[in-house]
């Protein structure tokens, strides 16, 4: 899964993703800038 990273300002493919729910009931997807170590976060479509 891609998300955009905002130390290297590009889309990066996440490292060690996760399938998280946020406290409002959503899904998203948590993980870490294989380039520079930077914590990712993509909000996922309602599904």
């Amino acid at each position: 899964m891609e998300a955009y990273c905002v130390k290297c300002k590009a889309k990066k493919e996440m490292k060690d993703a996760k399938q998280v729910k946020m406290k409002n009931g959503r899904g998203a997807m948590k993980g870490v800038c294989p380039t520079c170590g930077t914590g990712l976060y993509r909000i996922l479509g309602n599904k």
